[in-house]
């Protein structure tokens, strides 16, 4: 159960994220564009990735490796993510990815742990 409860929030959040970085909101597009300094034409390629992180996560638990793999995926996005705010000083703005990562580490845990994992 922590398993599934984990995993459908934190790929609503990240999809939740996703959309906003297609929806190029204005919060989103001044941390990622002007404080982290990435591209705004790489908005639209940060969401795809997102989107699909969480589609995988969701995915994954009629698919084991599938969710699996999308949580490595997630894992890595949010490890670039932290060390891009690391990078260029943005301590302030640190905290949200820093704790996806720290979800995407949970999640993916559960995923291998989970009983309900058959991965073969």
């Amino acid at each position: 159960m922590p398993y599934l409860v984990v995993t459908v929030l934190f790929a609503a959040i990240v999809a939740f994220s996703g959309v906003g970085k297609i929806r190029r909101d204005p919060r989103i597009v001044h941390v990622i564009c002007e404080v982290v300094g990435v591209p705004l034409k790489y908005l639209s390629l940060l969401a795809a990735c997102e989107l699909a992180g969480a589609l995988g996560l969701v995915l994954g638990i009629w698919w084991p490796l599938l969710g699996v793999a999308a949580g490595i995926g997630l894992l890595l996005y949010f490890v670039c993510a932290t060390a891009s705010h690391l990078l260029v000083g943005d301590f302030k703005g640190i905290g949200a990815a820093a704790f996806l990562l720290a979800v995407a580490v949970g999640a993916l845990a559960l995923r291998i742990l989970s009983p309900l994992s058959s991965m073969h």
